[in-house]
C-alpha cells in the first residue's frame, strides 16, 4: 500500500505527534514515581534532565514504532490519520527522526546520570522497536502483555 502522497506539508506538531505524546506521559510518571521512591538524594536539576531524557528515549521509539508500522496504518480506520500514512512527513524524515532522538537520550542520560542508567534506556528503545513491534504485534495478541516489559525495565541512578 502506498503512503497518500508524495509532496509532504509537515509542520512541528505532526513530528510531536509521532513522539506519541500519551505513551510518553506514562513512561515521564512511571519515571518520576521511580526516582521519588529510590533512597538517597537527587539534585531536582538531574533528575528532570534525567526524566527529561527518559521522555524523549520513549518519544523516539514511539517514532520508530510509526515508521515501522505506517504500512500498516493505512488500512486501519483508527491510525489512518497519522503523520507517516497522511503522508504529512516523509518516512525518511520520521526515521532519522527517531534515530537522532534515539542516540541523543541515550548519550545525554549517560551524561547526566550514569552510562548503566543509559544502557537500561538503549535496552528498552531496542526492546520496544525490535521486540514488541516488530517481532510480537504481528504474531499474537498477548503482544501488549509481554511487550509492557518494555516499560517496567527499571531506570535505575
Amino acid at each position: 500500500m502506498m503512503i497518500a502522497s508524495n509532496h509532504y506539508d509537515s509542520h512541528p506538531f505532526d513530528f510531536w505527534e509521532l513522539l506519541k505524546p500519551r505513551v510518553m506521559s506514562l513512561v515521564i510518571f512511571t519515571a518520576f514515581c521511580g526516582m521519588m521512591l529510590a533512597p538517597g538524594h537527587i539534585h531536582p536539576l538531574l533528575g528532570f534532565a534525567s526524566i527529561f531524557c527518559i521522555a524523549v528515549g520513549a518519544g523516539a521509539s514511539g517514532c520508530l514504532n510509526m515508521w515501522c508500522e505506517m504500512h500498516r496504518d493505512t488500512v486501519m480506520s483508527r491510525t489512518q490519520s497519522r503523520p507517516l500514512p497522511s503522508g504529512r512527513i516523509d518516512p525518511n524524515s520520521a526515521l532519522a527522526f527517531g534515530i537522532i532522538l534515539s542516540l541523543l537520550s541515550v548519550g545525554m542520560l549517560g551524561l547526566v546520570s550514569n552510562w548503566r542508567a543509559s544502557a537500561y534506556l538503549l535496552i528498552t528503545i531496542l526492546f520496544y522497536v525490535f521486540v514488541y513491534t516488530l517481532y510480537l504485534k504481528p504474531r499474537t495478541p498477548q503482544n501488549i502483555v509481554i511487550g509492557g516489559a518494555a516499560g517496567a525495565f527499571p531506570h535505575k541512578r
